[in-house]
């Protein structure tokens, strides 16, 4: 057995660089032909009926105003019904012929059948599942007393995709509908202080990567990673562990670092073209997608990076400001502080 793996170490390699040399030009001829092909192909959402968790604020807001831009019905789904009955106004003045919200938690199975059941009793169909319920933490691992206290994330961000697509799929594999995923660049970068929340979006990625193979053309999926947006966390909001919203600028600063914040509008308007012409990933802004790249080429120098951006800086920023003031106590977070994106 260890000669066969020997051998295979061996022979793979110089095959597998054979065969990209020869399949890659014409794969990269097709994507190019394809790309302009489903820029005129685009799909038309009149009456198409789409399903948004998280809908009450900040992504999934905005992306209820572009779907209803484009002729869509909504079914919203957050836990504020306030907010939720704002943002269905708005998507009914934007063009949305029919909009219902469904107070849910997506981080409980039940909740998340009833919207899925209660979408579909009322428009008779469903075509599109937006999962973009999410919420952020933000802690160094090492500081933190309780690690449990984190668990709520994934609830939110993993499970809270996959009941859902769970409970639509019958009526997605009919109308032969698309699953979008909000995931993040965290997924795939380096936030030291947001180690728990990056592999909740880590994990959503490789589950509906997964999910492609499994449903073959059945159910189109689109994986959207949006940058840092206009949304409660770009404005400091959190969920604090007793419950309470609270504003922290200096979290903010400490999650988004230099980092420019893009306009939910012209994100969401970006993510749903993209979904409309079938994409497989879209990555809003583009600039992202580079750090990727130099992740792969390059990973020490990123990695020195962003312990330089998100590490260093913010401690010795931190013992300057406690040795100014005379403070004694310590420095980083010591709970880990919920942004709450669900809604």
């Amino acid at each position: 057995m260890e000669l066969i793996h020997l051998v295979m170490d061996l022979v793979v390699p110089p095959i597998l660089l054979i065969f990209l040399l020869v399949i890659l030009p014409p794969y990269l001829l097709y994507k190019f032909v394809n790309a302009i092909i489903r820029r005129f192909t685009m799909e038309d959402l009149t009456g198409k009926v789409i399903l948004i968790t998280g809908a009450s604020s900040g992504i999934g807001e905005h992306l209820a105003y572009e779907y209803a831009q484009k002729g869509a019905r909504l079914a919203l789904v957050a836990r504020r019904e306030k907010k939720l009955q704002e943002v269905a106004e708005k998507a009914r003045k934007f063009g949305s012929p029919d909009a219902i919200i469904i107070c849910g938690d997506v981080s409980k199975s039940n909740d998340c059948k009833r919207f899925v059941d209660e979408t579909v009793n009322h428009f008779g169909r469903l075509d599109h599942l937006v999962n973009n319920a999410g919420i952020i933490s933000a802690f160094y691992f090492e500081e933190t007393k309780d690690i449990s206290s984190s668990i709520p994330l994934m609830d939110v961000n993993f499970w809270g995709a996959v009941y859902p697509t769970q409970f639509a799929l019958p009526q997605l594999k009919k109308n032969k509908g698309k699953i979008v995923v909000v995931a993040s660049p965290a997924g795939w970068l380096y936030g030291p202080d947001t180690s728990i929340y990056g592999a909740s979006k880590a994990a959503l990625v490789n589950f509906y990567d997964t999910l492609r193979v499994e449903f073959g053309s059945s159910v189109t999926i689109t994986i959207a990673s949006p940058g840092f947006t206009e949304s409660e966390m770009a404005q400091g909001k959190h969920l604090t562990l007793e419950g309470k919203v609270e504003v922290d600028k200096e979290k903010r600063d400490a999650v988004i670092g230099i980092f420019p914040v893009k306009s939910a509008k012209e994100c969401c308007k970006n993510i749903v073209n993209a979904v409309c012409r079938g994409d497989r990933y879209v990555t809003d802004p583009s600039w992202f997608t580079s750090i990727y790249v130099c992740k792969f080429f390059i990973p020490e120098i990123v990695e020195w990076f962003f312990r330089l951006l998100f590490v260093t800086i913010p401690q010795n920023a931190a013992k300057n400001a406690e040795a100014k003031n005379n403070i004694s106590g310590t420095n980083g977070i010591k709970e880990p502080l919920l942004t709450n994106k669900q809604n």
